[in-house]
């Protein structure tokens, strides 16, 4: 009986509508929430009888939500460094425990900072993932979840970070006396020959002990030097007479660096083998390039030096960093800083096919495809810090569809109740 389908289609009305404003209630409610993603109702008709007939059958109509995961939403300015979001493509990648088997969670949900234990989760509890950086600042990139984890800093207080570069610009005077005498590699370091100038620099061993390392240099003839690098007091190394590294310095006749024709151990690395038992690792020698005036020259003015050393006792964490390229960095209260992790992002070939998860968070379904880690800017978006991406729920938009719904819902009941009135008519017939 087509009075029956009328009556089913009324129900699905009914219900259809109010899916609907369940979508409505939600984009509304997170109207303020950091990476929300508004979700979109639209209608499927429900067909009773294919065939056109004398006879219709209602059929009726369904709701299908689909979530705009794909639209981004508007950049928020905000004064915490830890407030984080990707312009472009692509998701922070998060567990929802601090352990490796914790599930992940994709987000956009940007709004990370510190918790008790110092690592960084945002405002659902969603711990961020990184690649912790070697030394050198490399890191593996394998594609998936391996080799990433939580991004904890405070753990670096009280710590010490080896020195790994020694740079230093120096100007030798022409006007030096050139020494006349016998020298062989060394007599600086054991003071059997007087430099001509001295520049004491202090670098940490792995274990935050301070040693004092000194580059001396003599004039040995027209544009050319020796110099050496040696351990103050020789006991502090291994090496004999704290000899670390020794050769010629050579400079271009308009007092540029000659560095293809002095001696290479001076412009690679050091590695002082500490007889405090300490780790040592390569200490990289920047003293300026082939040709230029960016290190050591040679012009008819005074002994001009400035050297940077890095390394040193890790204090307290004043600040935290993060880079466009995913570099989070613990500035310390004394000025320095030290990148620690990498962020990476999450890409997916249909972002509107992730499932929801509760803590605004995705994950990946049959729909999406399965996501990779990417860094970036390498096929996905780059990291804005002291931003948030805001919810993408239309506020005017949300009102006018709650109308609409509304409308249709009352419509539908009048359907009902139409249909029941019939319905009473048929039972009539028989007083």
């Amino acid at each position: 009986m087509s009075l029956y389908s009328a009556l089913s289609a009324g129900v699905s009305g009914l219900n259809a509508q109010s899916s609907a404003i369940a979508a409505v209630a939600d984009n509304i409610t997170n109207i303020n929430t950091i990476g929300y993603k508004a979700t979109e109702t639209q209608f499927s008709t429900m067909v009773g009888e294919g065939r056109a007939g004398a006879t219709y059958v209602a059929g009726g109509v369904k709701a299908v939500a689909h979530s705009l995961i794909s639209k981004a939403g508007l950049t928020v300015s905000s004064s915490n460094s830890t407030d984080l979001s990707i312009a472009g493509d692509g998701f922070f990648v998060t567990r929802m425990g601090s352990t490796p088997g914790s599930s992940v969670s994709l987000t956009r949900a940007g709004s990370f900072a510190p918790d008790k234990n110092g690592y960084l989760v945002n405002t659902s509890g969603a711990y961020l993932q990184g690649w912790r950086l070697a030394p050198d600042g490399s890191y593996t990139n394998t594609g998936t979840m391996n080799g990433l984890g939580p991004i904890k800093l405070s753990d670096l207080q009280g710590t010490a970070s080896a020195t790994t570069t020694m740079t230093i610009k120096a100007n030798f005077p022409t006007t030096t006396a050139a020494f006349t005498g016998a020298y062989t590699a060394g007599n600086l370091a054991s003071g059997a020959v007087t430099p001509a100038f001295t520049r004491p620099m202090d670098v940490t061993d792995a274990q935050g002990v301070s040693h004092r390392v000194n580059f001396s240099v003599i004039r040995t003839g027209v544009n050319t030097w020796q110099g050496e690098i040696y351990a103050s007091p020789a006991s502090d190394v291994s090496a004999s007479g704290g000899l670390l590294a020794s050769g010629t310095i050579k400079f271009n006749p308009d007092g540029s660096l000659d560095k293809a024709n002095s001696s290479a151990a001076l412009f690679g690395s050091i590695t002082p083998s500490w007889t405090n038992g300490s780790g040592s690792s390569p200490i990289a020698l920047n003293l300026g390039d082939n040709g230029g005036v960016n290190g050591l020259t040679s012009y008819d003015t005074g002994y001009a030096v400035t050297s940077t050393v890095n390394g040193g006792k890790l204090g307290t964490i004043a600040a935290i960093e993060v880079s466009k390229d995913g570099i989070v960095s613990a500035k310390f209260d004394d000025g320095t800083s030290r990148a620690v992790f990498k962020l990476p992002i999450a890409t997916v070939a249909n972002p509107d096919g992730l499932n929801r998860t509760p803590g605004n968070g995705f994950t990946a379904s049959s729909l999406s495809g399965d996501f990779k880690i990417v860094a970036p800017g390498e096929g996905g978006g780059s990291i804005a810090s002291y931003s948030l991406e805001g919810s993408t729920s239309d506020l005017g938009k949300e009102f006018t569809d709650m109308i609409r719904f509304q409308r249709a819902y009352s419509a539908s009941s009048k359907i009902i109740t139409t249909v029941d009135d019939m319905l009473q008519e048929v039972s009539n017939l028989k007083r």
